[in-house]
């Protein structure tokens, strides 16, 4: 049985730092990328950030660079995105993804993964508030 949980979400001020976490099992972990995506009322699931099955690939959305970081933990099968100095805007449900697409890109190097398969999470709420 495939599972993605998520946790680590919560309430914290602007300026503040949290860890996402996400544990899988089911399925071989380290044949996956894996992604976080998120979820705003009234928005569409967006991409945050992705890391290629290895971890030497990481993609992140214009909004988050310099601030959120993506990592996996192939022993543990486990895939984290700490963010930091948070805003308002990043106020959000966040999913854990493994399979969907990531691509990397910078110059004219162009890195793509993904897996047949796809498997998310249940999200995790994220909160950004005074």
């Amino acid at each position: 049985q495939v599972q993605l949980v998520e946790s680590g979400g919560g309430l914290v001020q602007p300026g503040g730092s949290l860890r996402l976490s996400c544990a899988a099992s089911g399925f071989t972990f380290d044949n996956y990328p894996m992604s976080w995506y998120r979820q705003s009322p009234g928005k569409e699931r967006e991409l945050v950030a992705g890391i290629s099955k290895a971890g030497g690939y990481r993609t992140y959305i214009d909004s988050v660079k310099g601030r959120f970081t993506i990592s996996r933990d192939n022993a543990k099968n486990t895939v984290y995105l700490q963010m930091t100095s948070l805003k308002s805007e990043d106020t959000a449900v966040y999913f854990c993804n493994a399979g969907s697409k990531i691509t990397y890109s910078s110059g004219d190097f162009t890195f793509t993964e993904r897996h047949e398969d796809e498997y998310w999470g249940q999200g995790t709420q994220v909160t950004v508030s005074a």
